[in-house]
């Protein structure tokens, strides 16, 4: 069967790398048609791809997901129409002198690369398929995508939108469970991207390096919220609780821990609080929230609880309207804030991937740049604050994929910016003119005049003084 599943992807990767090179050199105009056609297919099935996702996780706010899977993916589909012409020009470089004044030219010009892969996740099933899919079709490519097998529903529709709105030499669906993505994963692409956790994305990298395959790796890791003595706890509190409940926590972004003056802590404490009471004044039975994914997942979650609990944290439940949790079966969970955290605790040294939120203080603010410095670097950093001098202080000291100030995770959502991590966090990134040239070929070009310009430099035998003296200049 495993070798079955490696043919048929073979075949679908061989097809559309024939079909690719039968077509150079493609027109923008292709490139642009793929584009609206990825637009329409999101424009005129968004609420049946909404229905699907909110069946995959048990509960999902169809608003919710109307705006991060939908809505932000036709944004970038847009983005990539408005920007790409402009993208896909060759730029000219300065051949040194005396090269120039003799004539000779150079450029970079940014090719497609070919056949490009996608391993998405469950967490936005479809923003992180069709996300980067704009900019691979604004690049010049191909595509196959293989979705998550946790969320089968939203991943059998695409499929069958997919083959409604694409021919499979342009762009394909591949569905199945872990022996199809390790096929796939190890499948000799022009380039892989792959979203997911480090863990996984290690094994993704090792399995692309067989064929030497270019990746990009968009992982997760624990992005620190740092609050400084000057910020405003009830806004940013109400700021932290959207960013950590919306998908209930389920976000790569998401605040993984919170770092807070000692003497502030319980302003800190009570702003997120509040802010999650505004929001969800019930939970169980409230659309907007979403359940977790899976069982296995919620009781991961639950045990980084007890975990943490068991090891001296005090436990914080937000639970506005005194619903009973242990009676229910809708992997629904509350909000839920640990204080009093050590590294002993599994939520300390996991990404947590939920509606847990660790809380840490310090009493200089150096503390926490420290902190953030002795571990894996985080594809999120997050200050709150309104001194100036601390907040460079903050962003100076320390490396994070990006960054967000006042806020959490709305640097993603500027398409003009690049996307990625750093690290344990990920490499490369997708979005904004950098993500078209993570997806092109940068293929420097040399345009030589027809005067022997090796001869005229020295640089052709016998050598002699014409060749000492150029030396002597390039040395100078």
């Amino acid at each position: 069967m495993a070798d079955d599943l490696r043919e048929k992807q073979e075949s679908l990767l061989k097809l559309q790398r024939e079909a690719f090179t039968a077509s150079r050199p493609e027109t923008m105009a292709m490139r642009k048609d793929r584009i609206k056609r990825a637009i329409a297919l999101l424009k005129d099935h968004g609420e049946n791809l909404c229905k699907a996702m909110a069946a995959d996780f048990g509960s999902r706010s169809m608003d919710q997901s109307m705006i991060t899977d939908i809505a932000a993916t036709v944004g970038a589909g847009k983005h990539a129409l408005k920007h790409m012409d402009k993208w896909a020009k060759a730029e000219k470089r300065s051949p040194q002198f005396p090269l120039g004044l003799l004539g000779a030219k150079a450029e970079l010009r940014y090719e497609p690369k070919g056949v490009i892969g996608i391993l998405s996740p469950w967490n936005f099933p479809v923003q992180l398929a069709f996300g980067p899919l704009m900019q691979i079709f604004a690049a010049g490519n191909r595509a196959m995508i293989k979705p998550s097998e946790f969320t089968e529903r939203t991943s059998l529709l695409m499929a069958e939108l997919v083959e409604e709105y694409f021919t499979p030499d342009e762009l394909a669906v591949v569905t199945g469970g872990p022996e199809v993505a390790a096929a796939f994963s190890s499948l000799p692409f022009d380039h892989l991207v792959f979203t997911g956790s480090t863990a996984t994305g290690r094994r993704v990298m090792e399995a692309a390096s067989k064929h030497l395959v270019p990746v990009t790796l968009e992982l997760g890791g624990k992005s620190p919220v740092i609050m400084g003595k000057s910020a405003d706890f009830a806004k940013a509190g109400e700021r932290i609780a959207l960013g950590k409940m919306m998908n209930a926590g389920q976000i790569c972004l998401a605040p993984d821990y919170m770092y807070v003056p000692e003497d502030k802590q319980d302003d800190a404490v009570q702003g997120v609080v509040q802010g999650a009471t505004n929001m969800y004044p019930t939970v169980l039975k409230n659309d907007d929230y979403a359940s977790i994914v899976s069982d296995r997942h919620f009781e991961r979650l639950q045990g980084l609880v007890e975990d943490a609990r068991d090891k001296g944290a005090e436990v914080i439940e937000v639970n506005p309207a005194g619903e009973d949790f242990g009676n229910a079966n809708q992997r629904k969970m509350p909000l839920t804030i640990l204080k009093n955290v050590n590294e002993e605790m599994t939520a300390m040294q996991e990404e947590i991937f939920g509606p847990v939120l660790p809380v840490k203080t310090y009493r200089a603010v150096d503390e926490a740049v420290d902190y953030v410095n002795e571990n894996d670097r985080p594809l999120g950093l997050y200050y709150f604050g309104d001194d100036k001098s601390e907040q460079e202080r903050v962003l100076t000291r320390t490396i994070s994929g990006g960054v967000t100030t006042n806020d959490v995770i709305f640097h993603i959502s500027i398409e003009d910016l690049p996307f990625g991590g750093v690290g344990p966090s990920g490499m490369g990134s997708y979005h904004a003119i950098e993500g078209f040239k993570e997806f092109s070929h940068a293929r420097s070009v040399y345009h030589q005049p027809k005067i022997d310009i090796a001869k005229l430099g020295g640089f052709k035998p016998p050598y002699g003084k014409t060749t000492r003296k150029a030396i002597a200049g390039m040395m100078k």
